[in-house]
This record gives C-alpha cells, structure tokens and sequence, in this order.
C-alpha cells in the first residue's frame, strides 16, 4: 500500500510542472521543482474546508494533497498523516488550520524535507501544551458548552452556533452546508498533549483571522510571536479558506521562496 502511495504522490509531482519564473529573468526559480503543499484541516471539518485554496493553487501546477484528518485525536492523527507524507517525495510545505496546526508542528520534526510551515488561523503549540489550554489563555473563544453538544465521546458545534463560530459574514447557504457536514473530533483531544515543538530551523508563517471567534486572534498572535513566525493579520473569520484564500495562497508562495 505505501509502495503505492509513494508512486501516486511521485506522480503527481511530476505531472505538476515546474514553477514559474518569481520575476522576469528569474531562469534559476523558473527551474525550480514546486514543492507539495500538503493542507491539514482542523476539528469539525473535512479536506473540502481547503477547496478555494487547493483550486488556487492547482491552478499554478502546485502538487497538493489535502488528506482526510481522523480527529481521533493528537498521536493518532499524527500517526494516520505520518503516512501520507512518509510517501511524498520532495520538498514539502505544511499548512494547518486550526486544530490542524497542532498536528503540522508534531509532524514537522519527524517528517523528510519540510520546508516551511503555514499556520492558517491555527494553534501553534509548544512541547506539553494542549489545544484547550491554549484557547483558554485569552478570552474571546465562543467554543464552550453553550456552542457545542456531545454525541457519545465525540462533540459538534451546534448548528445555529456554526456561522458565529466560524464563517460570520460568509455566505448563509453555504455555512449551513459545512454545519450539516460537520465531523466530529474526540472531545478528549483538546486535552492531549503534544510532544515536541516544531523545530526552530524550519520557517514558519502564521496568518491571524482578527475576526475568528473559534481561537482569540489574541491567542494566535501570541503564539506566532512565540514561535517567531512571519506574521500576517487577515481580516477574516475562523473558516479563513473560504473567506480570505488569496492571503492563504500568498502566504504558501512566501513559505515557498
């Protein structure tokens, strides 16, 4: 099964062209292989929370991958990515949104020829911290109990609550689309730690919704800070793929220069 996953992702590689001169004369860039942009979406949500973005860049010949995140919490989906990429040949760029940031910063470290990571209105933690305490070191989160329900050992936002939480100001039809979609995450994977902070060689570019209702931008600036990331404020919600993908799209061709 990897020896086919390895050749599929080689494919893709190698269908996706080359990348196109950064500026007039620029034949060394022109040469130049894109890496694999590999986009990690967060809790409640599935790989099509990332479809502006991985059309935006399909379209510059980018490889992507936009695997599908178990939510079964921080090692087991660490554990389930680690695959995907282990069969990625290249050069690798890692966008995560979210809860999706956590699981970047875990596999940045343990994974081959990473070389930037992005952080799209995400967490970007350090070695023993976890995503709820993270989110409870400055106010402004509305996730919370009156927001969200559990079925079983698995939590959803409520459906009246999704556009507050994550889409205030995207269109009604279509946030109500990502509510009825919605995948739950173990609730006990706010409370997991993870164990290894992303490594400080690799460069890191944080882009901070001022709108998110999900994270306190407050709390993705401070971590961004922390980690001495390249910083970029968004004016956008939590679903910062669909209300601002041309800042996230940016964002990857600064992490790709």
């Amino acid at each position: 099964m990897k020896r086919a996953l390895t050749a599929l992702a080689a494919a893709a590689v190698a269908g996706a062209g080359v990348l196109t001169a950064a500026s007039p004369g620029s034949a060394e860039v022109a040469a130049r292989p894109k890496p694999t942009v590999v986009l990690v979406h967060g809790a409640f949500e599935d790989a099509s929370a990332w479809t502006p973005v991985t059309r935006r860049l399909l379209a510059e010949h980018y490889p992507v991958i936009a695997p599908a995140v178990p939510l079964r919490g921080v090692a087991a989906d660490v554990a389930s990515l680690q695959g995907v990429l282990d069969a990625v040949p290249g050069p690798k760029i890692l966008v995560g949104h979210s809860y999706g940031g956590l699981l970047i910063s875990e596999l940045a470290g343990r994974t081959a020829d990473v070389r930037a990571l992005v952080y799209a209105a995400a967490f970007i933690p350090e070695a023993g911290e976890t995503a709820g305490q993270l989110n409870a070191q400055f106010p402004g989160s509305l996730i919370g109990p009156a927001t969200t329900h559990a079925v079983g050992p698995e939590l959803f936002v409520n459906a009246a609550s999704y556009p507050a939480l994550f889409a205030a100001g995207l269109p009604e039809l279509d946030t109500a689309v990502a509510a009825a979609g919605q995948r739950p995450i173990l609730a006990a994977a706010f409370d997991e730690k993870i164990t290894a902070t992303a490594p400080a060689g690799i460069r890191k570019y944080a882009l901070v919704a001022t709108r998110d209702q999900a994270i306190p931008p407050a709390a993705e600036r401070f971590e961004a800070r922390r980690a001495h990331a390249s910083i970029t404020e968004v004016d956008s919600p939590h679903a910062i793929a669909s209300a601002a993908p041309g800042a996230v799209v940016d964002a990857i061709h600064r992490a790709t220069r």
